[in-house]
């Protein structure tokens, strides 16, 4: 049996997603109050330059404290995931794409919100910056694929997205030489 939902508040609402709480019953009777985040998707990018990926150094409020990270956002309602990718790609790296791969989504978070990311390789990079988030403090790290996939392998790549989207782009690159 699984746990019954009773009700819902909304507790807050942001431009991009929402705080929910719900009164939920267990199977054994007794009601906790959950919370949940709704969100309407995001996008990690991996913005390949040869055998070099851009990465970003970008301030983590949550964290207070600068860490190193993919290229990511959220996608606006109704957006589609690629040009939800190809926009942030131009914001945080000032570069466009002109050839894309998907290698999937993932869900960041399961037991705090209903967020899928979709993961994108963006290739054969061009200059065509867009203008910057006002709140964003970016600053544009190139890092060797290999070194990448190592720092992801050994944790001192931290960021979940990141590593996954490294991990999957470095298995994909390897089976697209065999």
């Amino acid at each position: 049996m699984r746990a019954r939902i009773k009700n819902k508040i909304l507790k807050w609402q942001g431009e991009a997603w929402s705080l929910l709480t719900y009164a939920v019953e267990a199977p054994n009777g007794r009601i906790v109050e959950k919370g949940v985040i709704q969100h309407p998707g995001s996008v990690v990018i991996v913005p390949l330059m040869g055998d070099k990926v851009l990465m970003l150094r970008q301030y983590r409020l949550s964290l207070d404290k600068h860490i190193l990270e993919l290229p990511a956002g959220t996608r606006e309602q109704g957006e589609d995931w690629l040009a939800c990718a190809q926009r942030e790609t131009r914001e945080e790296t000032g570069f466009r794409a002109e050839k894309w791969h998907l290698l999937g989504h993932l869900w960041p978070a399961p037991g705090l919100t209903d967020e899928t990311m979709a993961i994108y390789i963006a290739m054969e990079l061009k200059p065509a910056p867009l203008k910057a988030d006002f709140d964003e403090e970016i600053e544009v790290v190139p890092y060797l694929l290999s070194e990448l996939t190592e720092m992801a392998l050994d944790g001192s790549l931290q960021d979940a997205k990141s590593a996954v989207a490294i991990l999957r782009t470095a298995d994909y690159l390897q089976k697209q030489t065999i």
